[in-house]
């Protein structure tokens, strides 16, 4: 009888051990799939400056009163070199996306003022280039977010948690969130 008790006990210890590695493993997991998405995120922003690099002696032939639109492509370079692809820097993200925005409105404004660059072929491959690389990181923020979700879960439910503040240390990772897209919805959700 003891020595059933004492095979039960280790069988158990045994489980338990194996619980916690499981659990560990698919906390770092979940980590690791959010860095790998952050990098997918950062490195469509960077296949943007290729474009922009071409984009910018283009612009700057009909710039003449368009010096603005100049400055913001710039910007937008400069802002995406900075970009760390190591670290999830929201905040620059969402400078980034917001920049882009102005700068496609702005682009939108010189063609405008320059019907002749309308036709130019090279110009609307630019753009048209420019359209897919947005898809490509509108594509990749899903992703990402969908990512953030699930490492988040996985450190937050229980006994997760747990064996995160035992084991890991692992902090939740905060998603990408674009506020001038969510400041024209007029409900806003009580998550609390």
């Amino acid at each position: 009888m003891g020595f059933l008790v004492l095979c039960l006990i280790i069988i158990a210890l045994i489980v338990l051990i194996v619980l916690i590695i499981m659990i560990r493993n698919s906390i770092v997991r979940h980590h690791n799939a959010t860095i790998r998405a952050w990098s997918d995120v950062a490195s469509y922003e960077r296949q943007k400056l290729k474009i922009l690099d071409g984009l910018q002696p283009l612009v700057e032939q009909y710039s003449s009163f368009e010096k603005g639109t100049l400055e913001k492509v710039t910007e937008l370079r400069q802002n995406i070199m900075n970009l760390n692809i190591n670290d999830a820097d929201i905040s620059q993200l969402q400078r980034i996306e917001s920049l882009n925005k102005q700068l496609m409105h702005s682009l939108n404004v010189v063609v405008e003022n320059y019907p002749e660059l309308k036709a130019n072929d090279i110009y609307l491959k630019m753009m048209a280039e420019i359209e897919e690389q947005n898809e490509n990181v509108g594509a990749a923020i899903t992703i990402y977010n969908r990512n953030v979700e699930l490492f988040n879960n996985q450190i937050q439910i229980f006994p997760h948690n747990v064996i995160n503040n035992m084991l890991l240390g692992k902090k939740a990772v905060r998603p990408f969130r674009d506020q001038s897209a969510t400041q024209s919805f007029d409900y806003r959700p009580n998550f609390h």
